[in-house]
């Protein structure tokens, strides 16, 4: 064990602690079962307090790679190679909560950014939008995710649409052929979009980790559509060994995975949860994501991140629809990125979710 932070990157103690412990958990370096070092040695080991340690472990604790035991420490739940079900007990569906007033975008925010865009703007908002939507926003949009999930995306790989749905029908036809594997339980509307289009989709049975591994082995689709974080109805959050499972899958199907994080904002963990697209490797995740939930129901705007290896297939099959998002609507929200306004939301939702859960 030898972990040594770095005083010169703008990155907190922990955040560099638990990075550097997960990379050893993911390595075999702790492998399945294995207890880690208890938090006082790790804290003398890393030249960090107690309750940097402790916040650390909490981390990993929280997106499934070690568990806490009472009065024994903690242990490494995560498993690479074997994906057999950590747990089997029946999920029950629960019902995603609506966000109250005090934790809604604030209507002085949104009008202000409005009326800035109408006088710096002006008539050009009124012009066409480009196909795959304006560039101040896919800049934006790029920018925000390297921030905040670590996702190294270009702009010319976000493609701006009316919300998931729209996004969802581009999918259907870039993917025409292919069967498409679904959450089951999963949001209805997903499926009856994809099987208006044509698309043959095969349910998948839940358990309290994500889709059982036995499922997803029998499936023949050669696209998996999830909600890794907090599916509707469910409520399932995959661990971090079920979203190993998910891209080992889509490697050796030769496949992709549509990841559809439309609640992944508003979690009420301190630390971002990483993107499935972010973790893969050989260019398999297609991400999804909308602002209906974090700015609100009315702003239809989704955005939808390609990999490189689909940008030319994207061109080819639907390159030519028009963008259905109005400038205005774009410019607004590339303001509410670009200003910080956004995220200050983001922070403010959490904080009070995190308050609501003690």
């Amino acid at each position: 064990m030898a972990y040594r932070l770095d005083e010169q990157i703008k990155k907190s103690a922990y955040m560099q602690l638990y990075e550097q412990l997960r990379r050893d958990i993911t390595a075999g370096v702790y492998p399945y079962g294995k207890k880690m070092p208890s938090k006082r040695l790790l804290s003398e080991e890393a030249g960090v307090s107690v309750v940097t340690a402790e916040h650390a472990y909490a981390l990993l604790a929280e997106e499934g790679y070690i568990e806490a035991r009472e009065r024994s420490g903690y242990f490494v739940i995560y498993r690479a190679d074997d994906f057999l079900p950590l747990h089997t007990a029946a999920v029950t569906p629960t019902v995603t909560p609506t966000l109250h007033k005090a934790t809604a975008f604030p209507f002085s925010v949104l009008a202000r950014t409005m009326r800035r865009v109408l006088a710096e703007q002006g008539e050009a908002i009124l012009q066409k939008s480009p196909n795959h939507g304006c560039a101040p926003l896919r800049a934006a949009v790029a920018e925000y995710l390297a921030r905040r999930h670590g996702m190294a995306v270009g702009a010319h790989q976000v493609i701006i649409g009316s919300g998931a749905e729209y996004l969802y029908s581009l999918l259907s036809q870039m993917f025409r052929g292919c069967t498409f594997a679904l959450e089951d339980p999963s949001y209805d509307k997903i499926r009856r979009v994809y099987e208006a289009s044509g698309i043959p989709c095969d349910p998948l049975r839940m358990e309290a980790d994500g889709i059982a591994s036995a499922a997803l082995t029998a499936t023949q689709a050669r696209v998996l559509h999830v909600t890794p974080f907090n599916s509707y109805p469910s409520g399932v959050t995959a661990s971090a060994s079920k979203r190993a499972e998910y891209l080992r899958w889509a490697t050796r199907r030769d496949g992709y995975i549509v990841e559809d994080n439309y609640d992944s904002e508003l979690t009420v963990s301190t630390k971002n949860e990483d993107p499935l697209f972010s973790l893969c490797t050989d260019e398999r995740v297609i991400y999804l994501n909308t602002f209906s939930r974090t700015v609100a129901p009315s702003i239809r705007v989704g955005y939808m991140v390609l990999p490189p290896s689909l940008l030319s297939r994207f061109e080819e099959t639907v390159g030519f629809y028009s963008c259905t998002v109005p400038v205005f609507e774009q410019y607004v929200l590339a303001e509410l990125l670009t200003s910080g306004d956004f995220e200050r939301h983001i922070h403010r939702v959490r904080r009070a979710r995190r308050r609501e859960k003690r």
